[in-house]
Parts: C-alpha cells; sequence; structure tokens
C-alpha cells in the first residue's frame, strides 16, 4: 500500500504580519512545525521525511530570515509543486504598512531588511522581495484588522479538517495537595471536605478508579450536591474558553493524597464531559504515589 502525499504548509509573508501565531496554529492543528526553515534544507528534510517517517501534516516558516538563502525559495516551490509525494499550500500573511510599523514599534525590535534603522525601509523593501511569492500563495490573509485569536481562526477554517472543535481539549487531573498543586491548573477543585475512604481499611490500599471506592465517595448525599453545582458550573463556561481562542483547559482535582476522592471525581467529570462531546485526557497525577513511598527500600 503506497503512502499518502504529505501535507506540507509553508507559510510566509512580512515581517510582522503574524507568522508566529500562524505556526502555532498549526502545531494545534496536530501539524509537525519548523520555524525558520532555510530554503535550501527543505528538499532534503522532506527526503528524511517521506522515506523513513510517519509524519503526515507538516507546517514550516520560511521567510527573509533567512536572508541570503531566500532567493532560492521560488525555484524549490516549484519542485515541490510537481512532486508527486507532497501536497504543498503556502500561506502568504499581509498586512498594511502602517500596522507593520506599529507592531515593530510596541515590540522594539528591529525589521530583518532595515539596515539603516529605518523600519519603513525595511518594509518597502521586504514588499518588493516577496512579490512573486504572493503571486503564488493559495492562501492570502491580511492581519491588519485582525487580532491574534482572529488570525488562528483563519488559519484553522483553511486547514483544519474538522469544524475547529476538535483543537479544544481539556485536561483532567488528579492530585494530592500533599504533593503540591498542579502548575499549570487553570481551575482548581478542592475535595478534602468529602468522606475519606484512607480511614476505611479495606478501601486505603485502592483508588478513585476502584468501583468499591469510587461507589463509596460518590454515595454521600453532600458529594452529590457538590458534583451536580460544580457541572453547573463548568458547563456553561466552557464555550467562552472555545470562543476566545483557548486550545487547552486543565481542571484540576485534589483531595490530600490525590488516591481516593480526587481520582473518583475526575474520572466521573471526565465521563460526563465525553459525553458532551468534549476531547478529554485525563491524569491521575499522584494515586500511586503513597504506593511508592511504602514500598521505598
Amino acid at each position: 500500500m503506497s503512502k499518502q502525499k504529505l501535507e506540507l504548509a509553508i507559510i510566509t509573508g512580512m515581517s510582522g504580519a503574524g507568522k508566529t501565531v500562524a505556526i502555532q496554529s498549526f502545531e494545534d492543528m496536530g501539524y509537525f512545525t519548523v520555524d525558520n526553515m532555510p530554503p535550501t534544507l527543505i528538499s532534503k528534510f522532506l527526503d528524511l521525511l517521506t522515506e523513513n517517517s510517519a509524519l503526515e501534516k507538516i507546517a514550516m516558516v520560511v521567510d527573509m530570515r533567512s536572508l541570503v538563502f531566500f532567493s532560492q525559495l521560488n525555484d524549490i516551490l516549484n519542485e515541490l509543486q510537481d512532486s508527486p509525494k507532497i501536497d504543498l499550500r503556502m500561506v502568504y500573511l499581509d498586512a498594511e504598512d502602517i500596522s507593520l510599523v506599529s507592531r515593530y514599534k510596541e515590540t522594539r525590535r528591529s525589521h530583518p531588511l532595515a539596515v539603516d534603522g529605518l523600519v519603513l525601509t525595511g518594509i518597502k523593501k521586504e514588499r518588493e522581495l516577496l512579490r512573486p511569492l504572493k503571486t503564488f500563495a493559495q492562501v492570502l490573509i491580511d492581519t491588519s484588522e485582525l487580532t491574534p485569536r482572529q488570525l488562528r481562526e483563519r488559519i484553522i477554517k483553511e486547514f483544519s479538517e474538522d469544524s475547529g472543535d476538535t483543537l479544544f481539549r481539556i485536561e483532567m487531573i488528579s492530585f494530592g495537595f500533599k504533593y503540591g498543586l498542579p502548575i499549570d491548573a487553570d481551575i482548581v477543585m478542592d475535595v478534602r471536605f468529602l468522606p475519606n475512604p484512607h480511614y476505611i481499611p479495606k478501601l486505603r490500599p485502592l483508588n478513585g478508579q476502584d468501583k468499591r471506592v469510587y461507589d463509596y465517595v460518590m454515595n454521600f448525599p453532600e458529594s452529590e450536591n457538590f458534583y451536580q453545582n460544580f457541572m453547573a458550573m463548568l458547563q456553561p463556561i466552557l464555550p467562552g474558553y472555545q470562543k476566545e481562542g483557548k486550545s487547552n483547559l486543565t481542571i484540576a482535582i485534589g483531595c490530600t493524597g490525590g488516591q481516593h476522592r480526587s481520582v473518583a471525581f475526575t474520572e466521573r467529570v471526565t465521563q460526563d464531559l465525553k459525553k458532551d462531546e468534549f476531547h478529554v485526557n485525563t491524569t491521575h497525577r499522584d494515586k500511586n504515589k503513597r504506593k511508592e513511598t511504602v514500598n521505598r527500600s
């Protein structure tokens, strides 16, 4: 069975037009991404991947930072376009001069072609050099009036095979407060106020993924009341995170040791969110910490 074509997106355009946001958007869509790829290395890099790699989607930024190598890009693009192994699409990001100057003033960075220090001079020179590439591009985006979030939405609309909802992922983490908070958590909930299976000898060595522990935790009225209130708070705000362009939301639920109550609640939240067709990854960070401590010689 022959390997399907390698999907290749090349991002180029004016410096300051949003290439960093664009390449990050491709990464969120599952592309293998490369920033500031010298044109002379593109063909060798792709030959390596098409022969020896399982990668199917690649996005790379090629721009004026390559300087001396950039003049070779047109010839390389023509070769790639004729390749039977590669499905090439180019994204060209542009913006009005006034917008680009404003962005450079805000970041206080120098333009790669502004040898004399004048940003506008560099912009005009770059625009002239890139003119042939602009006519080659299949996707043209003017970012003059776009926010980073809006640019991300445009990229996703053009290149995602899905509606975009699959790009929003929820990371559920159970943890023990005694081992510290997850530093990447967006939302943290504390379930230490609930009855603790740790004090039931037959349940102590188990964790919240075991049905006996799960049932023990969930069968208390206060557990059910808390769960319903938590989900009533959580479910209405998730679309807001999606609308703002957030690709990952991390929800951490903690108990004392991260073995029983937090694991059980994390499992239940995960299952309900999956029923709502959210893409959820689950990690029980500390559920085996106590065993590791006990068995340590």
